[in-house]
């Protein structure tokens, strides 16, 4: 019965892989209580979801949107638009670590590649000296 289901249900969903998974899906929410959409018959939970299929009684669009559901761990959150929300004034801005002007921000980050070589060459590590010697830089 179930190989006849299967072809069936090949007319609802074309490809069988994912046939497979939404009958699992939808088997298991059956499992779980989830009411039955043809008369149950001593069927297995996997049959009758096939006949559920096959007969049209559940659309396999609503199975796989709730197959996607379940599959999602993070919700997605819509932000509202800007004109929906509008921005505080400053005075009613939350405090912000660094500095103040935000202007400033991008000016310290810039550095040519001459000066971060400059830099670079005053972070070598230096050499233990003895008694009163000038550090030579390892390299």
């Amino acid at each position: 019965m179930a190989r006849i289901t299967v072809e069936d249900c090949i007319v609802e969903v074309a490809n069988r892989f994912e046939l497979v998974l939404l009958a699992a899906h939808r088997a298991r929410a059956i499992a779980k209580g989830s009411a039955i959409a043809v008369e149950p018959s001593k069927d297995k939970n996997t049959v009758i979801v096939l006949r559920e299929i096959a007969e049209k009684t559940i659309s396999a669009n609503d199975v796989r949107e709730s197959l996607i559901d379940s599959l999602q761990h993070n919700v997605e959150v819509d932000e509202p638009e800007t004109c929906a929300a509008p921005v505080l004034p400053p005075e009613y801005s939350p405090p912000r670590l660094g500095r103040d002007d935000a202007s400033l921000g991008a000016k310290i980050d810039t550095m040519t590649e001459d000066a971060l070589l400059r830099a670079m060459k005053t972070q070598l590590p230096q050499e233990p000296t003895l008694h009163g010697e000038k550090p030579q830089p390892m390299l």
